[in-house]
């Protein structure tokens, strides 16, 4: 038992007069994120400034989580074209669950859900999780879109083609993250 105590105490010292090798942070510093960086969702407007949603609930089918519900609206008329199109009355997605996996938004035949480059922010409760069309809509203002979209993202799968993703785009104001 004494011999063991001993070992302990000669191991102790031996160790408290050793370099440091862990490194401090840099707290005042923020790294840049990669490229391929994904980590919150936003739903956008199309080139005509109408929600880009259509309600097909695509997303909602191939999601493998389980955590998008669309409330499909039916067709009504454009108040921008006058032509009918489809709505979303209600988009809700819990990224509780979310594996981010970005098959929702390879499956968009609009590019009307995005993963945005910017970290989503800390939830406190699991309320603050979950994304209701209207958060989906504010991250839209974060300005701060993933290179992937929908299309481009069916496009790199084009063999003629290739395997490389499209020119990222300039970094955004917010995007220091």
């Amino acid at each position: 038992m004494g011999d063991q105590i001993l070992n302990a105490m000669w191991t102790t010292m031996k160790n408290v007069f050793r370099p440091k090798t862990t490194e401090i942070l840099p707290w005042k510093q923020t790294r840049k994120r990669r490229e391929r960086y994904r980590s919150t969702f936003a739903l956008v407007h199309n080139d005509l400034g109408e929600e880009a949603c259509i309600g097909c609930k695509m997303c909602e089918k191939i999601c493998p989580s389980d955590i998008i519900t669309v409330v499909a609206g039916g067709r009504k008329e454009s108040p921008v074209t006058g032509k009918k199109r489809g709505y979303a009355d209600d988009f809700i997605l819990d990224l509780n669950a979310c594996i981010v996996c970005e098959l929702c938004v390879q499956v968009c035949p609009e590019d009307a859900i995005l993963h945005l480059t910017v970290p989503q922010g800390p939830g406190y409760t699991r309320e603050d999780l979950v994304l209701t069309m209207d958060k989906l809509y504010d991250n839209e203002k974060r300005d701060a879109a993933s290179w992937g979209t929908g299309t481009g993202l069916v496009a790199m799968q084009d063999p003629k083609r290739g395997l490389e993703p499209p020119k990222p785009k300039p970094e955004a104001k917010g995007d220091k993250s």
